[in-house]
C-alpha cells in the first residue's frame, strides 16, 4: 500500500489570508478525497467473491451454512452463553438448589426440578438448546425464579448429545419426550399438577419440544391426549430439509426416515397443542423462516398459534427474555399459563 500523499502546504499563518477553519476544512476534504481514491482501487483489486449454485432458494452453500449457523449473526454469543450460567448459578444463589432426579437409565438422563414450595403448582417444562450437541440443563435454570414467584414448577430436562449418538437424533426424542411422561406421572410427589403441564423450547430444544407434541401420549405412555396444555417455542427449526443440505449434515445422520419423521411442520394432523411461535429480527434467514413458515402452517390448518417477533435481539439474547416477566418470551410463556410473577 502506498503512502498518502497530501497537497502542498499552504502559505504559514502569518502571511495567509485564509482562517484556521478553512484551511481545517480544505485538508480533511483532500484526505477524504485521497481515501477514497485508495478505497476504489482496494475494491478493484479484491472483487467480492463470486456467489456459488444455489442450494436452498436463493442461498448458495456458504450462505445456508452460515445460515444455520448463529454465531456469524450474533458476535456477542460467548458473552450471552456466559450469562446463562452466571446468572442461573446467581438465581441458584437466591433461591435454593433444585431437586434432582432421574427419568431413565443413563447417567444423562436427570431432570431439575424449582418448585414455589407450594401444592397443586402448574408445571413448566423447558427443552434446551445448543445445536443438538450442548447439554448443560444447569446453566437454563435461570427463567425458574420468575416462574416459581408466580407459584409454578419450572422442570429442566438434561439428555444427551448427538455427537454421543453417532448423529443419530432419535435417541435424544425418546429422551426428551420420557421426560416429559416421568415428569407428569411424578408430578404429585413434588407438588405439581397434572391438569396444567406446559412445555417451551428454545433453538434445537425447539425442535426437540416440537416433535414431543407429535407424540401419542395415551399409546405411547398411558397419558392423556391433551397433557400438554399449551408450548412456547422460540428460535427453531420444524422442517429438516433444508437443514440436511446444510453443514449441519457433517455430525448430524440425516436420512429420509428421520427427515419426515422429525420435521413437526410436515404432521399438523397430530399437533394438538395450542402454540406461541417466536423468532427475534438479529437471527439468522433461516431461523426467521422456520419460525414463519411454521406459524402459516399452523393458522391455514386452523391450529390455535401466535406468532412473535422480538426488535433488536439476535438468537441467543432471545433466550434471556424468557426470564424476564417483561420480557417477550417471559411474557408469553406467563399468559399462556395464565398466572403473574
Amino acid at each position: 500500500m502506498t503512502d498518502l500523499e497530501f497537497p502542498a502546504q499552504a502559505k504559514p499563518a502569518a502571511t495567509s489570508t485564509e482562517s484556521p477553519s478553512r484551511r481545517i476544512v480544505l485538508a480533511g476534504m483532500a484526505v477524504a478525497a485521497v481515501a477514497g481514491s485508495v478505497d476504489r482501487v482496494a475494491a478493484q483489486q479484491s472483487p467480492a467473491a463470486e456467489k456459488g449454485p444455489k442450494v436452498w432458494l436463493d442461498m448458495d452453500q456458504k450462505e445456508l451454512d452460515d445460515a444455520y449457523d448463529q454465531t456469524k449473526y450474533a458476535p456477542n454469543f460467548q458473552q450471552v452463553m456466559k450469562r446463562y450460567a452466571s446468572n442461573s448459578a446467581a438465581m441458584r444463589a437466591r433461591v435454593g438448589e433444585p431437586t434432582r432426579a432421574s427419568y431413565g437409565p443413563t447417567p444423562i438422563e436427570r431432570l431439575e426440578i424449582y418448585s414455589p414450595g407450594r401444592p397443586n403448582a402448574p408445571i413448566h417444562i423447558h427443552i434446551h438448546g445448543g445445536a443438538w450437541r450442548q447439554r448443560h440443563a444447569t446453566d437454563y435454570a435461570f427463567p425458574a425464579e420468575m416462574l416459581m414467584h408466580a407459584g409454578a414448577l419450572y422442570v429442566v430436562p438434561d439428555f444427551t448429545s448427538v455427537d454421543e449418538t453417532g448423529g443419530d437424533l432419535m435417541p435424544m426424542v425418546e429422551q426428551v419426550r420420557r421426560s416429559i411422561a416421568w415428569t407428569v406421572r411424578n408430578a404429585q410427589s413434588f407438588g405439581g399438577d397434572v391438569t396444567r403441564v406446559y412445555l417451551s423450547g428454545f433453538s434445537s430444544g425447539s425442535h426437540l419440544a416440537g416433535v414431543a407434541l407429535l407424540t401419542d401420549w395415551r399409546k405411547d405412555f398411558g397419558l392423556p391426549d391433551d397433557v400438554i396444555r399449551g408450548a412456547v417455542l422460540s428460535s427453531g427449526l420444524y422442517d429438516l430439509k433444508a437443514v440436511r443440505l446444510s453443514a449441519r449434515s457433517k455430525y448430524v445422520q440425516f436420512t429420509d426416515e428421520i427427515e419426515e419423521s422429525l420435521s413437526t411442520q410436515r404432521h399438523l394432523d397430530k399437533i394438538r397443542t395450542p402454540l406461541v411461535l417466536a423468532h427475534g429480527t438479529y437471527e439468522t434467514p433461516e431461523f426467521k423462516r422456520q419460525t414463519r413458515d411454521f406459524a402459516a402452517a399452523l393458522k391455514a390448518a386452523n391450529k390455535p398459534v401466535q406468532f412473535l417477533i422480538n426488535e433488536n435481539y439476535n438468537h441467543f439474547e432471545m433466550m434471556e427474555t424468557f426470564g424476564n416477566p417483561y420480557g417477550l418470551l417471559g411474557r408469553a410463556v406467563l399468559e399462556q399459563m395464565q398466572i403473574n410473577a
